[in-house]
């Protein structure tokens, strides 16, 4: 068996971050029903739950803004759980708003949250085990190179408001070494409980994950190559990045005008220093690397094609058009990832104008590269439409930046769209989501990812996320009615047909059993 076969499998998935999950503490989190979601896949024939990044978010509420690359995001606690082992009680728990139940409502939801996990801590700080308490320590000193920066990262943050890090006083945002000593002494106790709440989400993800591992189910996460400039790991790392004596940033990331956007896109996010990361070994990225692969078993690098060449903004620059191209670490790095963890896991987010050289790049270390099925119809030769998909590719029928299959077909699809759909399918088109699902999963690519949203034909009232929209983005969810949809016996059905689990169960046509 080949690597990229035993690493990728003819399988098929289910994008959802857990967010999106239904429950009554307004938000998504690890507890009952990721646990029956977990079981939902199984019974459907999916072997993938595809999430986006877990950290813990800030202003937008967007998981590919966070303020740790590490770090897991608190909201996604499970508050039962905390009951379950006797750090919360069900009255603690009685008083919880009347949050809505298909979106989040972050502005609502997060300090109500905060609220409950302090009460947590501070039940575990005075009655927890000693065996919970050595588990904690334990935990805590095998993730210091991370967690020490982050809880006080965040404990700062609370101190001053939640302002960014490049508004605190020198001392502190400077990391002098006087002030960071008595910091640790004033916020103690805020540090203590930002470290519980690291250890309380990681080991409620690794119940869940075995869980998912015993009934066949693999976790593909997603590494953004870019992090937010307000985060600890730019706070606690500056000379790998490309910062002004104050810590603001010199220049910054995004990609260049094209046929979306005129004036491109201006992300915002420091660049690193290639030349100074090169010189550590690329350590970071190697324990980044590690940390996520912890906790998922594939990992998406978005924006892969930086890693070859990077849009580079002056910070003074309103938009993205005054760039320039500015080589990436290219083969250098992944030679050093590779030495260091081996086989990688990792598939290529390769959409948008894509080089030679990228995919020289993404195709020497064997990595699947991404199809996605809205982007499709333009003329036969489109590299999206299912006759031209190579087996080591994961073909979707949107991503979380797309409108939902249903919404793209009713608001975004022309007539040419639609009859250029139509003749390639042989016949018209009343369900546009389950025609590109079918599409997908018939296609010779290894792995079929179908967002929730389009296996529910949800429109664009269920859409996650509109790139260049700064507000209302990331907040659907949906309810628990919603695992009895009928929709679970065609993706089931749909999944066994194109042989996308191999031991899925038989289904019989006329009086004739097929396995």
């Amino acid at each position: 068996m080949s690597e990229t076969t035993s690493l990728f499998p003819r399988s098929a998935g289910v994008l959802l971050h857990p967010t999106s999950l239904p429950g009554r503490y307004g938000i998504g989190d690890l507890g009952e029903h990721a646990y029956r979601f977990v079981d939902w896949l199984n019974q459907t024939g999916q072997t993938i739950w595809q999430i986006l990044p877990l950290g813990p978010t800030s202003y937008g509420d967007s998981p590919y803004q966070t303020l740790s690359a590490f770090a897991g995001n608190p909201n996604l606690i499970s508050l039962d759980t905390l009951v379950n082992e006797g750090w919360l009680t069900a009255a603690d728990l009685a008083d919880v708003p009347d949050f809505p139940v298909e979106r989040v409502d972050y502005g609502w939801i997060i300090p109500w949250h905060d609220e409950k996990l302090t009460l947590a801590y501070q039940r575990f700080s005075a009655k927890g085990t000693p065996e919970q308490k050595a588990a904690y320590a334990a935990w805590s000193a095998e993730h210091a190179h991370w967690l020490d920066d982050f809880a006080l990262f965040a404990a700062l943050k609370d101190s001053h408001g939640g302002r960014p890090w490049v508004e605190w006083p020198d001392g502190e945002a400077l990391r002098d070494p006087a002030a960071l000593e008595k910091a640790r002494q004033t916020q103690a106790a805020r540090i203590a409980d930002h470290r519980f709440r690291q250890w309380v989400f990681h080991q409620q993800w690794y119940a869940l994950r075995n869980y998912a591992h015993s009934r066949g189910i693999r976790f593909f996460g997603d590494i953004p190559i870019f992090v937010a400039h307000d985060s600890s790991d730019v706070w606690a790392n500056r000379d790998r990045y490309y910062l002004d004596a104050h810590g603001n940033p010199l220049v910054i990331a995004g990609v260049p005008p094209d046929y979306f956007s005129a004036t491109g896109q201006r992300w915002g996010n420091p660049l690193y220093r290639w030349d100074v990361m090169q010189a550590h070994g690329y350590d970071w990225w190697i324990r980044r690397f590690q940390a996520v692969l912890g906790v998922v078993d594939l990992v998406r690098i978005d924006h892969f094609r930086g890693f070859e060449a990077y849009w580079e903004i002056p910070a003074s620059e309103p938009t993205a058009v005054h760039g320039e191209w500015k080589p990436g670490p290219r083969y250098d790095f992944f030679n050093v990832v590779q030495q260091a963890l081996g086989i990688l896991p990792i598939v290529a987010e390769d959409l948008g104008v894509i080089t030679p050289e990228v995919e020289a790049l993404r195709d020497t270390y064997n990595l699947p590269g991404m199809k996605v099925l809205q982007f499709a119809w333009s003329d036969p030769k489109n590299p999206f439409l299912p006759h031209n998909h190579g087996v080591n590719s994961i073909v979707y029928s949107g991503t979380h930046d797309n409108n939902t299959t249903v919404g793209w077909w009713l608001d975004e699809t022309g007539d040419q769209t639609r009859e250029f759909i139509t003749d390639y399918l042989g016949h018209e088109v009343w369900e546009a989501n389950w025609a590109l699902i079918r599409l997908g999963m018939m296609s010779a690519a290894h792995t079929f990812i179908a967002p929730m949203q389009d296996i529910l034909g949800l429109g664009k009232e269920g859409r996650m996320n509109t790139p260049g929209v700064e507000s209302g983005n990331w907040t659907w969810r949906f309810t628990a009615d919603a695992f009895d949809d009928p929709a679970r016996d065609r993706l089931a059905q749909l999944t066994w047909l194109y042989r996308r689990r191999a031991d899925q169960q038989e289904r019989v046509y006329g009086d004739v059993a097929v396995q």
